[in-house]
């Protein structure tokens, strides 16, 4: 742009002030102070004067001196495992609106299953003072959160449980709804029933297993060594325990997949065979019902359990709930035709 041409630059910079706000109205710092938060004592003239170079300059309140003042950012972080993760999406969004519902704004991120990253992001998210964290730990030791929770850091943990900290924890029933998912597939004639499932360090996944275990237990059926894959969720390393699992001369009738990321691999697997494979599913899907047959799920309410978190988290905020508490929330047997479908031989 020529010289002649080029915007000249603004006396308030890139950032305007309450005192640029003050000397574009007329008025003084107080007097801005008063209309900024809303306060009594101002004209409407007055009033008019101070928006109308609010507007003007594009003056946006900065609440760090509020923060000081108040020792509160009206704030939440949430630590999540993976933002892409369509589980999370849910259980986000219901922390938010009961963040919004009590005036706080959430900041998110992601540990991407990583310890050190999950640490990290906590302490960062502490260290911008906010009031408390709704966590879904990727780690199993949380003393690092301590010195955080006694210096008033409302903490619950959501999906899994602390490690060796004492902390609200929201739960789903992981063991009963993979035991019932599992018992539905001995119910329509299953014995030979594979389990594909996550990292054996997780808590859900290990839940979901002890769940598979037990159910084929209380069958009287004895349980291969074969039949159990635990691991990363890539779909290369599943596809392998799948087809590992469906082939050989007494292949598995039914597979039980423990989460969703599992069976999306699993049903690309299944639909690569000519023989029918039974297939009973932990955690819904999208379009799990359009498939043919559609897809049978022990569905986990990821809302509630956002929901139920944040409000947990408030109630520590205000002082109602101070006893930390374990909350196990119900799963559902959603029926929709591949766990029905009986052993092929």
């Amino acid at each position: 742009m020529p010289e002649t041409q080029r915007r000249p630059e603004s006396r308030y910079g890139n950032r305007p002030t309450m005192k640029d706000v003050a000397a574009r109205a007329g008025v003084g710092l107080k007097t801005v102070s008063r209309v900024v938060n809303g306060e009594p004592g101002v004209t409407p003239e007055t009033e008019r004067r101070v928006q109308e170079a609010i507007d003007a300059l594009g003056f946006r309140r900065n609440d760090s001196a509020r923060v000081l003042r108040k020792g509160s950012t009206a704030s939440i972080g949430l630590v999540l495992e993976d933002l892409a993760d369509p589980f999370y999406g849910p259980l986000s969004r219901a922390v938010e609106e009961v963040a919004r519902a009590h005036g706080a704004l959430l900041i998110n991120g992601s540990s991407a299953e990583d310890p050190d990253r999950e640490q990290e992001l906590a302490l960062a998210l502490c260290a911008r003072r906010v009031d408390g964290l709704v966590v879904i730990p990727a780690g199993d030791d949380h003393r690092y959160l301590e010195p955080e929770i006694k210096a008033g850091v409302a903490t619950v943990f959501v999906d899994r449980p602390a490690g060796q900290i004492d902390a609200d924890c929201v739960l789903s029933d992981n063991f009963g709804g993979a035991h019932e998912g599992v018992t539905h597939l001995v119910a329509h004639g299953h014995r030979r029933i594979g389990f594909i499932g996550d990292m054996p360090r997780i808590h859900t996944a290990a839940e979901r297993l002890r769940g598979y275990r037990t159910a084929m237990e209380d069958a009287g059926i004895p349980v291969e060594d074969a039949w159990m894959s635990l691991g990363a969720t890539d779909p290369l390393r599943v596809r392998r325990a799948a087809e590992d699992m469906l082939s050989g001369p007494a292949p598995v009738t039914a597979i039980f997949s423990g989460n969703n990321r599992v069976t999306v691999t699993v049903i690309r697997v299944l639909a690569e065979r000519a023989r029918r494979v039974a297939l009973v599913a932990f955690d819904d899907l999208e379009l799990a019902d359009l498939l043919q047959p559609g897809v049978t799920v022990v569905a986990q309410d990821a809302a509630t359990l956002g929901r139920t978190a944040a409000e947990r988290l408030f109630g520590q905020l205000d002082g109602t709930l101070i006893t930390p508490e374990r909350i196990e929330l119900p799963t559902r047997l959603v029926t929709r035709g591949s766990g029905e479908l009986p052993p092929a031989d």
